[in-house]
């Protein structure tokens, strides 16, 4: 988390008591306050749930290569037909 930066916005929260109990306890268990481990622990799910829905750049060769990509015919894919066609471990009845 970067420190440069001065905090001063704030978020309020609503939880059960069981919620906030077990918050305090992990933050204790952690050595952070409450409000350290809740942000901590918010930006470290923030990082896992953004990688693949920020913007990003490429250059002019990269952008060509990425679009004939995009534009190329679909390629068979016969194991995956199968794949698809066969019932899931879920839907087989006790094999």
């Amino acid at each position: 988390m970067p420190t440069s930066e001065t905090r001063n916005e704030k978020l309020d929260l609503r939880l059960t008591p069981s919620a906030k109990r077990a918050l305090r306890m992990a933050a204790r268990a952690s050595r952070r306050s409450v409000s350290e481990f809740v942000l901590e622990s918010a930006l470290a799910r923030a990082d896992e749930t953004l990688p693949d829905r920020r913007r990003f750049g490429l250059d002019a060769e990269r952008w060509a290569a990425f679009q004939t990509a995009l534009n190329a015919p679909v390629q068979p894919a016969p194991r995956l037909a199968k794949l698809l066609r066969e019932p899931s471990v879920f839907e087989r009845d006790g094999e």
